[in-house]
């Protein structure tokens, strides 16, 4: 499955987390900066998903493109890094602004380095 070409789809994008303690975390989550085939990048804020990802950088991230069916991907994620600046951050923060309105890109402090551990299909 190519990554870069599903993530150019529409659709709807949920990440999962976990605290060090275990409790689970989900959030809607926009499609992914594809780096490469195993390198994916999401700008997140302070909230409850990137402090769960300070504790423990393992994560789930489903999608499912838009339309009839359940055409989509499952990924499981590691962590590799965060960037607090950046170009790519700074690209984040405008595509930020442009779809969800002026100064949102604000909230969005880090950019959030992936590596996908395993890739299996929706259904």
């Amino acid at each position: 499955m190519n990554l870069a070409e599903l993530f150019t789809q529409p659709g709807l994008g949920v990440i999962s987390t976990s605290s060090s303690d275990g409790k689970v975390n989900s959030a809607v989550y926009a499609r992914p900066h594809v780096i490469d085939e195993t390198t994916l990048v999401w700008g997140m804020t302070d909230k409850r998903t990137y402090q769960n990802l300070t504790r423990n950088r393992h994560a789930a991230f489903l999608f499912k493109t838009s339309g009839p069916g359940f055409s989509g991907v499952r990924l499981a994620l590691e962590l590799i890094r965060t960037e607090e600046d950046g170009e790519l951050l700074a690209s984040i923060k405008a595509n930020t602004d442009e779809i969800v309105g002026p100064g949102a890109g604000a909230a969005v402090t880090h950019a959030a380095w992936f590596r996908v551990t395993e890739l299996r299909p929706l259904i």
